[in-house]
């Protein structure tokens, strides 16, 4: 398997991926394209929670003269999303795409893709080819077995990278996605052997909050844990922030960003004494504000434990009757009132 570090590098606008730059997260506007200041304010808000990659639909003509005008007021690459129209393709492009993302299977004849290719080749804009298992073609779903396989995935993905290529453009990313986990593994699998061209790495149609970070955390985990795969995206029916929060979860405990605060705390039993579940969730959105700080933060409901258990923390707080303990590195460092706890803990983070 083609190790992650080998895969070519792609400029996306100023981000590189691919090689050995870091994985790249991304997400997806839910706003109207047209709608240039709702799409910059979410951009903004997704820049603030880390995206360094930003996805635009692009379905009407007005859509695509809105990016020149996104452009000037963001600071992150914009990929325009596009379906079935080439000249949106070509228009996107003409008004500063950084990408553009397409599959060819449903853009329509080959004059129409060369006319695409032609374009990112004179703007030197790099084409995510896409393909999702909901869109395979029936050929392929009849060659193998009559069902949608992640051979037929990949197959075809490789048939679409080899015409674009073949029109003599090679500045390429490749997505292959699918809603089925396992399968979408196994895809990411095969291909990895049979590409140098970076892979964009997601789980389509996830789900909400709930399940599509499930789902997501085991696809990724699959995925990026064999040193497959160069940017990802965390497909959720939430709002997009939330995709970009656990994106950037899943690279820090895979070991493949590093920074921020991770928050550790205990799943509670019969010896709490404090509402433990509130203070871990109040201690989570504290956190946020300092995610240029890399550190562990322990919230722990008892103090029979809770020292030991926090001793690979940075720091953390341990739930008494009443009142709690402030650790850090595993030492006791004095009590603290329960009403105080929060408020100490804050004080401590500052510091560090």
């Amino acid at each position: 398997m083609l190790p992650r570090e080998n895969t070519k590098v792609v400029n996306i606008g100023n981000v590189k991926i691919g090689g050995n730059n870091p994985v790249a997260i991304q997400s997806m506007c839910n706003t109207k394209t047209e709608d240039v200041k709702a799409t910059v304010d979410q951009i903004l808000r997704l820049e603030k929670a880390g995206c360094e990659i930003i996805r635009c639909t692009v379905p009407t003509n007005e859509a695509a003269l809105a990016l020149k005008e996104i452009k000037q007021q963001v600071h992150i690459p914009i990929v325009a999303d596009i379906h079935f129209d080439y000249k949106m393709a070509i228009a996107a492009m003409e008004n500063g795409a950084d990408k553009i993302r397409i599959n060819p299977g449903n853009i329509g004849s080959n004059e129409k893709i060369q006319a695409v290719v032609d374009c990112a080749k004179s703007h030197n804009v790099p084409i995510r080819v896409g393909v999702n298992s909901g869109s395979l073609e029936k050929d392929l779903i009849e060659k193998y077995g009559g069902h949608v396989t992640a051979e037929g995935i990949v197959e075809s993905a490789l048939q679409k990278v080899k015409l674009i290529e073949d029109m003599g453009y090679d500045n390429l990313v490749i997505s292959i996605k699918s809603s089925d986990v396992l399968m979408c593994t196994r895809a990411h699998e095969l291909i990895a052997d049979k590409t140098r061209h970076p892979l964009h790495v997601g789980i389509t149609e996830a789900g909400t909050v709930w399940s599509g970070n499930i789902k997501s955390s085991i696809g990724l985990g699959l995925i990026l844990g064999q040193g497959i795969g160069n940017t990802i995206r965390v497909s959720l029916s939430a709002d997009p922030v939330e995709e970009i929060k656990s994106a950037k979860l899943i690279l820090r405990t895979l070991g493949l960003r590093t920074g921020g605060i991770e928050v550790v705390s205990c799943p509670t039993c019969g010896r709490t004494n404090i509402d433990l579940i509130s203070l871990a969730n109040e201690v989570q959105t504290l956190v946020e504000e300092y995610d240029y700080k890399n550190l562990k933060v322990a919230v722990m409901g008892c103090v029979v434990n809770g020292p030991g258990e926090a001793k690979e923390a940075d720091i953390g707080i341990a739930g008494g009757k009443g009142e709690g303990l402030l650790i850090k590195k595993g030492e006791i460092i004095r009590k603290v009132p329960e009403a105080e706890l929060l408020s100490t803990l804050k004080a401590e983070i500052e510091k560090m």
